[in-house]
């Protein structure tokens, strides 16, 4: 029985992974159709493309489901219609919630949302509620271990980016939106890239101190990512290590 018992464990911890790997690749791909749709299918001159598909093959999409998703947009082939929308609101703590959605049903999607927000402490708010504290950047993250700082802030500048800075175990660097993808190609040749995205990043951040309303954050967080319609979540909390490291260890 015993043996019976590991395997059962091995099954729904190995099920569990694959389910969570399908939404992540159903996000990536939905990115790729309106891409596509938006900017034709051409990567080379549809930069947004271009980084959804880098997503996509950095997390093992076959390539044939990506052309598909491609043709999707196009209008090679048929496929839903989907919107994209940005939702507006607060978590526990006050903190800004800015939930990135794309969705073949508005009033599912919003009604849905708001359920999970006034469930878990939080609230919808109006539009530009929360929105004016968020800038458009790109964002690319490289592991400190082995990476010389001086000459990788000297790779950023030549390269073109705003900023770098070092946060914990990464180096962040920040660019503007249009040339991220060719600034992501020029590190990605010489560096380790942990993480490569467009973000939207807080002018002014909320700190949480209290480990109850963190918990309750961190519930909320896990549950809008779960949702099958948003693709990004974008907040401006700042949990300390000790608390989120507490968390964790629970």
């Amino acid at each position: 029985m015993a043996g019976h018992s590991k395997w059962a464990n091995i099954k729904h911890r190995k099920a569990a992974q694959d389910a969570k790997r399908a939404k992540i690749w159903t996000k990536l791909l939905k990115e790729i159709t309106i891409a596509a749709r938006e900017g034709g299918g051409d990567e080379n001159a549809n930069p947004r493309l271009r980084t959804a598909l880098l997503k996509a093959r950095a997390s093992n999409v076959p390539n044939d489901t990506i052309l598909r998703a491609v043709k999707k947009g196009t209008g090679e082939l048929e496929g839903v219609h989907y919107e994209e929308i940005t939702y507006e609101g607060y978590g526990p703590g006050g903190v800004a919630l800015l939930l990135e959605a794309v969705t073949d049903n508005k009033q599912r999607t919003v009604s849905e949302i708001r359920h999970i927000l006034s469930k878990h402490g939080g609230n919808l708010g109006e539009n530009g509620s929360v929105a004016w504290n968020f800038t458009r950047k790109g964002v690319i993250l490289i592991p400190v271990e082995d990476v010389d700082e001086d000459e990788l802030m000297m790779d950023v500048l030549e390269a073109g980016a705003e900023d770098m800075k070092r946060d914990g175990d990464y180096f962040e660097i920040t660019t503007d939106p249009s040339p991220f993808n060719d600034i992501h190609e020029i590190l990605e040749k010489k560096y380790p890239i942990e993480s490569a995205e467009i973000s939207q990043v807080p002018g002014t951040t909320v700190k949480i101190e209290d480990e109850h309303t963190a918990e309750k954050f961190m519930k909320l967080y896990d549950l809008l990512e779960d949702h099958d319609d948003i693709q990004n979540i974008w907040d401006n909390s700042d949990i300390p290590e000790e608390i989120m490291n507490a968390l964790e260890n629970e």
